[in-house]
């Protein structure tokens, strides 16, 4: 296994829609896709599921999939390579370094397709709906830029929600069982390796799609922190 993962770290060196921590790069997608078109970034994106199946049913958007381990990289790249699908690349970087490969506003659309809810209390702040990420995301998403997540996970479906609430976010579509109640949305009939093993057992799949006011988040992150602990111990 370490040998297959070595080679498919040296491979994507060598793959032209693969980018390992690229610098220079705020403001320069549309001269790397060679194209005006919108972006839209799946983080986290694992196999790339997501980017590659966004780019083959939007051929005018350019999807990038970031993740920081090349070896799943190396599966979704590959196929686009191998089928030419020129709309879609990857970016192997920290999620919480985004901010740094994009311009102000250089984003249309963020997907958080089957994310490490984080359950343990300890790393909260490592889930990609945590206000943390959400100051990132604030600076590249253009204006009322859209922000999905699809987990199997109640418990970060919830913890999303809370977090929509308590700092006035936008709240455009939500379900805690997506594919019987959104049905006429496309683009989430998408399967991505996570989902198909169930992890969070829910058998249910939960969907959330929201947008970031204008203005910055407040500053209530010690808030957000004693709501949860209150009512974990009101479940307790």
């Amino acid at each position: 296994m370490a040998q297959k993962k070595l080679k498919r770290f040296n491979a994507i060196k060598g793959f032209s829609n693969v980018l390992e921590y690229p610098e220079g790069m705020p403001g320069k997608w549309n001269d790397f896709f060679g194209n005006r078109n919108p972006i839209v970034l799946e983080l986290a994106c694992g196999k790339g599921e997501y980017a590659v199946g966004l780019a083959k049913m939007h051929p005018s958007v350019n999807c990038i999939g970031v993740d920081l381990k090349g070896n799943r990289i190396y599966i979704g790249a590959r196929k686009c390579l191998e089928e030419k699908i020129e709309n879609a690349a990857f970016l192997r970087t920290q999620i919480d370094m985004i901010s740094a490969y994009f311009a102000k506003a250089e984003v249309r659309e963020i997907w958080l397709t089957f994310p490490d809810p984080q359950l343990r209390k300890s790393r909260i702040k490592k889930r990609l709906t945590h206000p943390k990420f959400l100051r990132l995301y604030q600076q590249i998403l253009v204006p009322g830029g859209l922000i999905h997540l699809k987990t199997d996970s109640p418990v970060l479906y919830d913890f999303t929600r809370l977090v929509i609430d308590m700092y006035g976010l936008i709240l455009h579509r939500h379900s805690d069982n997506a594919y019987a109640d959104l049905s006429d949305k496309e683009e989430l009939q998408i399967r991505t390796h996570y989902e198909a093993l169930d992890i969070a057992r829910s058998k249910r799949v939960h969907y959330l799609c929201f947008s970031l006011p204008d203005s910055d988040l407040p500053q209530i992150d010690p808030a957000l922190k004693q709501r949860i602990k209150q009512d974990e111990q009101a479940i307790g």
